[in-house]
């Protein structure tokens, strides 16, 4: 089971990330030291995906109550982007690229998670999801990451059952994508940008969407992620990982469709924008009733 853990995900949630990948002189000197040693244990993508999810089972099902990451290993993803100044070169002289990096960050992600999960949930029953005994045990792991890391700058953001639009507006049709397919379906879609045309496009759609739809839940949203991605390096990349939807939806025009959307309301074009908005929710909302469904 656990070699095709990651292939085989039925009757998971569908869980889809946004990632951060920055250079190395972006992280302080010990975590310069960890990345580059847990980076050369990691393996394939495949393999680091395939133990993410074996760690979170895994900690599902084991013994004493505690369903926390301790944070005695984090898993680290990579990417190769061309140029820069640690670009290596390949057999024949050219340059090969140099390694971005994206920590797992699992300890820090784990605690932002129980805390959205207890605020959505009556405490005596948040009680008994988590005990509090475990939930001070867990901060008392954080605390200890805080004192000599920048934790302020967490690299994934999650989501379950689809992904948010605002997260769409950061893409455009012409980024590179990486489709992973294996057993006649789609096991996921990776769509990459440069932070700083991420960042472009963010700024763009919240001066539009402040003038032409300022009530509009998706502004906050937008000016949220804006704010994350200007915590990070600015020759960092940004990933959007379908996960295991991909299957669903793809090929996905959600990006084109958000822009689309954000440009006609920003023109006074309400029937234009409501058009975008209908093929975004004929293509989501199905995804995000699964969620209910028993």
């Amino acid at each position: 089971m656990t070699g095709n853990l990651y292939r085989g995900q039925a009757g998971l949630p569908f869980s889809s990330s946004l990632r951060i990948y920055e250079p190395l002189e972006a992280f302080p000197p010990e975590q310069q030291r960890q990345l580059v040693a847990e980076g050369g244990k990691a393996g394939s993508r495949a393999a680091v995906e395939n133990a993410e999810l074996q760690a979170s089972l895994g900690r599902i099902t084991r013994s004493g109550g505690d369903p926390f990451p301790t944070g005695r290993t984090d898993l680290v993803r990579m990417t190769r982007v061309p140029g820069g100044r640690h670009a290596a070169k390949d057999k024949d002289g050219d340059d090969a690229g140099h390694l971005l990096y994206c920590p797992s960050q699992m300890v820090i992600r784990a605690g932002l998670a129980a805390n959205a999960l207890m605020d959505g949930v009556h405490s005596p029953l948040a009680d008994l999801l988590i005990p509090v005994s475990q939930r001070d045990k867990h901060q008392a792991r954080i605390d200890r990451i805080n004192a000599r890391e920048d934790a302020k700058r967490v690299h994934t953001r999650a989501s379950t059952w689809g992904i948010p639009f605002s997260w769409f507006s950061l893409f455009a049709e012409s980024d590179r994508k990486d489709v992973v397919e294996a057993e006649g379906r789609i096991l996921t879609v990776r769509v990459w940008t440069p932070l700083t045309e991420a960042l472009e496009r963010a700024r763009f759609a919240v001066a539009h969407l402040a003038l032409a739809a300022p009530d509009l839940d998706m502004l906050d949203d937008l000016t949220q992620l804006t704010e994350w991605l200007e915590l990070f390096h600015a020759a960092s990349m940004v990933e959007l990982d379908y996960g295991a939807v991909a299957d669903k939806v793809y090929p996905d025009e959600s990006p084109m469709d958000v822009r689309l959307g954000i440009e006609c309301l920003a023109e006074g074009d309400m029937t234009g924008a409501a058009a975008a908005y209908r093929r975004l929710a004929s293509r989501w909302i199905p995804i995000r009733q699964l969620a209910r469904a028993s």
